[in-house]
């Protein structure tokens, strides 16, 4: 049985997570509210996943929890935290996260980014043949335009029906400049341009491409780079 840590300094929320977890079959071996009590657990226990809150308590936060792991084990990581700003976003992306996902968090996504990194693990070890998209991001992500499905490592990642329809129209121009009034008219034909609304669904698709491929081309697009 694959064993997950949590590390979260919120015990409501902790307790939430650990229950949902146990429902997908899977062992909680320890809940960490501190790095120090992170690296216990990672030292003396056989840790295969790590989901971890971004503030939590003890001098370290948790990217720098992540950051030490990292030194010494390859356990995937995926965040789960109310804060999405840029500078965290940045820092987070650092560790090569699976996932960052914000609170309250979606169970379906966490399900899906549990499944992605124990596959992750499981393709090292046995090298196992994953499910992919006839269009191919990179080793991770491809596209299968056929259902307008995101797959990451076998894993149909959960969109939105209009982050699918962003995606596919993005799919379609790969590596060329897609106007911002183009994208617009193509999402919302009979809707006034609205600046919130658009970045909102880019947002949303950006994290869930885990913040590769898709760049802002300042003032005047976005451009999907495959």
């Amino acid at each position: 049985m694959k064993s997950i840590l949590i590390v979260e300094d919120e015990s409501i929320v902790a307790l939430e997570i650990a229950s949902f977890i146990k429902e997908l079959g899977f062992e909680v071996v320890g809940i960490a509210s501190s790095a120090d009590k992170a690296y216990k657990f990672v030292a003396e226990k056989s840790v295969d996943l790590i989901l971890m809150d971004v503030y939590i308590k003890g001098d370290e936060d948790g990217i720098l929890c992540a950051q030490t792991v990292r030194k010494t084990k390859q356990i995937p990581i995926i965040y789960i935290s109310a804060f999405s700003d840029d500078e965290t976003l940045d820092r987070a992306i650092l560790t090569n996260p699976i996932s960052y996902l914000t609170k309250p968090f979606n169970r379906q996504e966490l399900k899906v980014a549990i499944k992605i990194a124990l596959n992750r693990s499981r393709r090292k070890d046995d090298k196992l043949m994953l499910r992919k998209g006839d269009v191919v991001f990179d080793e991770e992500f491809s596209f299968d335009t056929l259902n307008s499905d995101l797959i990451m490592l076998g894993e149909v990642v959960h969109l939105t029906k209009q982050e699918k329809q962003l995606l596919s129209y993005l799919v379609g121009s790969k590596n060329n400049i897609v106007n911002v009034y183009e994208f617009e008219n193509e999402l919302w034909p009979d809707k006034e341009s609205n600046e919130n609304r658009r970045r909102a669904l880019v947002a949303r698709l950006r994290a869930k491409l885990n913040y590769k491929f898709l760049e802002t081309i300042h003032s005047v697009g976005y451009r999907l780079n495959i």
